[in-house]
């Protein structure tokens, strides 16, 4: 496993153009570009993300998800289509950047009613969405995320028989906001895992930086070992968690003092 960082982590600080010259200082190979704003989605965008993060391995893209993505599974065609003009520019601002996996999340949960899901349509628009995706080198992968329809574990084992192609994203967090233990999502994510998103929270649920709060990180990186998990374990913490970037130097040294993470990921 490799130890990777998402741009993420920066918004707001500093613009995403500008967060490799800390990455780089964190002795890091490897991260996640978080695309914040439509600008950001310009191949002319694109090129200066692949000049400002020479010497770093992009290994994926995220996009912020409710300007596009719920809109994707629209019923409505000329909907629908808009939201793959810009799911086509994610995508390839990923190529251009070398990335391997275009991180999602997918329709949300916007109503306050018990949702019941068609599996096999979804499924199907999943793997449309991943074909697209595919033509230009680059996969889907699907985080599980509490404000979205992937907010539960079944909702991935229903799911995943109708798309065996999509690859999936654990978010440690996201799980604990869900009040669900991140093993039972891991449980059902095992053949699919992608990237893994990391973050720490304290005992009344407060994210902070890993190492300040009560998650068991070594448990994380044992059971992730255990099922043959290659690919990278990504910092994404928000930018109100520090106050100094010294601080995400000192956290990034935290846990690579935990596990010997390799400088070059497999998966």
């Amino acid at each position: 496993m490799e130890l990777a960082i998402s741009t993420a982590c920066y918004f707001s600080k500093l613009f995403t153009e500008q967060s490799f010259v800390e990455v780089k200082k964190l002795g890091l190979t490897t991260c996640e570009v978080f695309l914040a704003t439509f600008y950001e989605y310009e191949s002319s965008f694109a090129e200066i993300l692949k000049r400002e993060s020479r010497g770093l391995k992009v290994y994926s893209v995220h996009a912020l998800t409710n300007q596009f993505e719920p809109e994707l599974f629209n019923l409505s065609p000329r909907t629908r289509a808009d939201a793959e003009r810009l799911f086509d520019k994610v995508v390839s601002s990923g190529r251009t950047l070398g990335a391997k996996y275009y991180t999602f999340h997918g329709p949300t949960r916007l109503k306050k009613k018990a949702y019941k899901f068609d599996f096999e349509k979804l499924g199907e628009r999943f793997c449309q969405l991943n074909e697209r995706a595919m033509a230009q080198g680059v996969r889907m992968a699907y985080e599980n995320v509490n404000w979205t329809f992937f907010s539960e574990p079944d909702y991935w084992a229903n799911l995943k028989r109708y798309c065996p192609g999509l690859n999936t994203v654990l978010d440690i967090k996201q799980a604990m906001q869900s009040r669900i233990d991140y093993i039972a999502f891991l449980d059902v994510m095992e053949g699919s895992l992608a990237n893994v998103h990391i973050c720490d929270w304290d005992e009344n649920g407060r994210l902070c930086m890993p190492g300040r709060g009560v998650f068991d990180f070594k448990g994380l990186f044992k059971r992730l070992e255990d099922i043959g998990y290659g690919g990278p374990v990504t910092l994404e913490i928000y930018a109100d968690a520090y106050k100094d970037f010294s601080e995400i130097k000192e956290c990034t040294d935290y846990l690579l003092s935990l596990y010997p993470f390799t400088t070059c990921g497999s998966a």
